[in-house]
């Protein structure tokens, strides 16, 4: 009996083991996991400081590739056969591409990397191409300046770069961003979009809270593309605009910016949208004030609920900082208007809002040269927007930082600078369930939720990660090596990646 009891269960388990594999019949076969209960099972240092920033995973070679940027050039490649137990295999030098790596991604026995130009990084920089089971060299592609992201589509027919086209130190070249669709079938042939058709639309776009720097030197020179979602079907694409507060809108078939989306102002003057402006005041308090944030996303993801597109954004935020111009500043050494803020003298104390870093460059409304908005970086969030209109569906609020706090990992010195910080967001489908996992920079946290209703999202978990989470990378079951669904957080501020499954049910 005792036997029969452990075959049994053996059974079961390879039963629940084979989540999304065909049985004989040709029927899915699923596994049953608790989409709330993630702990870690394994973890690999490949260096220090910037070590571990992006990673992607090839199922065929069970192989991780990471960018490791810590006084190297270089992707390690790891493998990743037992989660619990990683061990690095091998490297790829990148030295001898004359770029420094942004960003990698897999599909089908390929891996694409981002190269910034070391040449000139306001040059243009390219894609390098490798097997993944042996490195070998595939193919190079010029893409715009400054590649700062890579991804494959889905159906892995292209490769998509956002082209960040960041100036040089005192701003005297600026080159325009850009967005490069690259056709994997057609012998790799690039097709490079520069936002230049949509100067004329730029008064309207103001309005919607879309942004360009006041010393810009062109419309399509100031876009900063940071981060690329591609539709299921491969036929979307959507791309943060980081520094402009905006998101743009790619069809893939035509190659062509179909929309800009100005992303607007989160409003912190409510009780549900209260935040800690100062790191100074000796106490973590989450109070509404008189102020503003630009969501300025940084990564972004996307899904589809009956029909409907959503995109969702981490809404970091980001200061311009050169030389002969920078538009951060602090809220004690900016003139407020007296009639909007007749408290100005209290505001600008270091325990109230005075340590609080704003966009110095928005705000003034009349024109004369104090100002009449208070407006900061990010929105401390993340927010899920209709994929079609760009309108805000729903918002977290200020539950990214409360739940850091509760957790124990809310850092009280980045409160007047963005707070808990989101950088990454990614979507996985487990079971019947929409999973979204939050990357939180300076809490050094996952935050993990069920947002099969777009509108109503449910908190589930927290997990403690890494040093500064910079890359998320989740492998559904059917890829993953033991066959159970695996979230990678590769953290850049101490070099780690951290391998983290579910249990069953």
């Amino acid at each position: 009996m005792k036997n029969f009891g452990i075959s049994l269960i053996a059974a079961l388990f390879i039963f629940c083991s084979c989540e999304n594999e065909k049985s004989d019949n040709n029927q899915e076969i699923e596994i049953n996991e608790d989409v709330a209960s993630f702990k870690e099972v394994g973890i690999i240092t490949i260096g220090g400081l910037a070590a571990a920033e992006i990673s992607a995973y090839d199922e065929t070679t069970k192989r991780l590739f990471t960018v490791n940027n810590s006084a190297t050039n270089q992707i390690d490649v790891v493998d990743v056969s037992d989660p619990a137990n990683p061990k690095k295999l091998a490297v790829i030098d990148l030295s001898v591409y004359s770029g420094a790596s942004n960003s990698v991604s897999v599909y089908g026995g390929k891996l694409a990397v981002a190269l910034e130009s070391t040449v000139n990084k306001q040059g243009n920089g390219k894609v390098v191409v490798f097997n993944t089971s042996d490195y070998s060299l595939i193919k190079e592609i010029t893409v715009g300046a400054l590649p700062d992201m890579v991804t494959f589509s889905p159906d892995g027919k292209y490769i998509m770069t956002a082209n960040e086209g960041e100036p040089n130190a005192d701003y005297s070249v600026d080159p325009d961003g850009s967005v490069s669709i690259i056709e994997v079938n057609n012998n790799y042939a690039v097709t490079t979009l520069n936002f230049a058709g949509f100067a004329s639309q730029l008064t309207t776009l103001k309005t919607k809270g879309f942004r360009v720097s006041k010393t810009a030197k062109s419309f399509a020179a100031d876009i900063e593309p940071e981060y690329i979602t591609i539709s299921a079907d491969s036929k979307t694409a959507w791309v943060t605009l980081q520094e402009n507060n905006g998101v743009a809108k790619i069809d893939l078939a035509s190659k062509t910016i179909t929309s800009l989306f100005g992303l607007g102002y989160k409003d912190f003057n409510t009780a549900e949208n209260g935040i800690d402006v100062s790191d100074k005041d000796l106490t973590i308090a989450f109070n509404p004030w008189k102020l503003k944030g630009m969501y300025m996303p940084d990564a972004i993801a996307n899904y589809t609920v009956n029909g409907t597109s959503y995109f969702i954004t981490a809404n970091e935020g980001d200061a311009r900082e050169y030389n002969p111009y920078t538009d951060v500043a602090r809220l004690k050494t900016l003139t407020l208007d007296a009639t909007v803020f007749p408290n100005a003298a209290t505001l600008k104390a270091d325990a109230s809002m005075g340590r609080l870093n704003l966009i110095s460059t928005e705000g003034d409304t009349d024109n004369d040269g104090d100002l009449d908005e208070l407006i900061s970086f990010g929105a401390r969030s993340f927010t899920i927007w209709n994929g079609n209109t760009g309108s805000l569906v729903f918002d977290s609020k200020n539950d990214l930082d409360k739940r850091s706090n509760d957790f124990g990992t809310y850092d009280d010195a980045r409160s007047d600078d963005k707070g808990s910080e989101p950088e990454a967001v990614v979507v996985a489908k487990m079971g019947n369930k929409n999973i979204l996992f939050v990357g939180l920079e300076r809490t050094d946290t996952v935050m993990v939720y069920d947002i099969t209703n777009p509108s109503a999202p449910q908190y589930l978990q927290s997990i403690k990660t890494g040093d500064a989470p910079e890359g998320l990378l989740f492998v559904p079951a059917s890829k993953s090596p033991n066959k159970r669904s695996l979230l990678v957080v590769s953290s850049e501020g101490d070099g780690t990646v951290k391998f983290f499954q579910p249990n069953l049910q």
